[in-house]
């Protein structure tokens, strides 16, 4: 069932909890670009865990640690290892909008408050959704800061790779779950189904998923929700959720406007990418016509290539970002197409498998 949209206007920033987040601020400015602009901890008054702003183009992430060993944080951190926490969402009435949300049956963790400094106010709230993973509603019209109370400005060099914003934010949820999550996200936030992949279009030979994409009415929030099908093997989602322990954020999907020098950059830092067969690309021009990239650029840096009626996209995904097989990026290219990459579902998964092999997990 679908109800009136909440007034979300876009992603304001992710959260993801890490066990180290001075290092992990490290790893993303020296091999995403991204640059450390704000911190909290206790120079700044908050004496129980520290966070590092990070943000390149209009994404903005948050890097937050525990800083005591019964904290929330750290026990997330315990239990599901560095992994986004937090999808916060941009609004223009926090009061309302958590009044609303609860009213259709959202679970409320944090009643709206109001954060004061020399800066202005900014008011917030959250919302429980998947797992662990939670929606704070913020609204920073009336705030000037750097980001928020308890932040204070920093200075640090980085090299952006040309990485504009959040496409989309992808989740894993157990099997039989995925029409619940989608059901949810049409009744307390009025999104609407956008397209949906069933068994017979996300399978190998050994493993398959079912998968549904969520959207506001403007398509800044996109949320495609997975769920594991049976397959001969273990699928890529129940071995994220074997080890996350339970459903979360799979993957960040990040935009951006030349993904050839994005990709040709991170792979000189080291970032390491999923790999494609040289067979990919035998006919790929005939599939995809009208591309203005090279094709010999596409298979040396094995960038995928997907279309629909509206334009084609180019899409690339590195392996895991932590020691657990779990969080991910996908980078992604859109020339006017709004797909997901559905053509690109065979080749790609079976990179995985190939990874979930090397793991002794397939």
């Amino acid at each position: 069932m679908k109800a009136d949209p909440l007034p979300i206007e876009g992603i304001d920033y992710v959260e993801v909890y890490v066990g180290n987040a001075k290092q992990a601020s490290y790893f993303y400015q020296k091999g995403f670009g991204f640059a450390p602009v704000a911190y909290s901890g206790p120079e700044t008054g908050v004496k129980d865990k520290t966070s590092y702003l990070m943000q390149q183009g209009d994404m903005r992430l948050l890097l937050t640690s525990a800083l005591v060993p019964d904290h929330p944080i750290a026990r997330f951190v315990l239990t599901h290892g560095d992994g986004v926490a937090d999808i916060a969402l941009r609004v223009k009435d926090v009061e309302w909008t958590y009044k609303e949300a609860v009213k259709r049956g959202a679970k409320g963790i944090r009643d709206p408050t109001v954060l004061k400094d020399n800066s202005g106010y900014l008011k917030g709230c959250a919302i429980s959704a998947y797992g662990d993973t939670v929606h704070t509603f913020i609204e920073r019209d009336q705030y000037r800061g750097v980001f928020a109370p308890g932040f204070t400005p920093i200075k640090g060099k980085a090299d952006p790779v040309g990485l504009q914003k959040v496409d989309h934010v992808v989740a894993n949820v157990e099997e039989g779950k995925m029409e619940y999550w989608v059901e949810f996200y049409g009744k307390v936030f009025g999104f609407s189904q956008l397209i949906s992949f069933d068994d017979k279009d996300i399978s190998t030979e050994y493993s398959a998923l079912r998968s549904k994409v969520v959207h506001n009415s403007s398509s800044t929030v996109k949320f495609p929700i997975n769920e594991p099908a049976p397959g001969r093997r273990k699928s890529q989602i129940q071995e994220y959720l074997d080890y996350f322990k339970g459903a979360g954020v799979q993957h960040l999907a990040i935009a951006t406007n030349d993904l050839v020098f994005t990709v040709t950059h991170l792979q000189q830092r080291g970032i390491e990418f999923l790999n494609t067969p040289d067979s990919y690309y035998e006919g790929l021009t005939k599939r995809v016509s009208g591309m203005s990239e090279k094709i010999e650029d596409l298979k040396k840096l094995r960038i995928l290539v997907d279309k629909d009626e509206k334009g084609y996209m180019l899409q690339i995904f590195t392996k895991p970002l932590q020691d657990r097989p779990t969080l991910f990026f996908e980078l992604i290219q859109r020339k006017g197409s709004e797909s997901f990459g559905k053509g690109n579902f065979k080749a790609l998964f079976e990179s995985i498998e190939q990874e979930q092999a090397r793991r002794g997990n397939l």
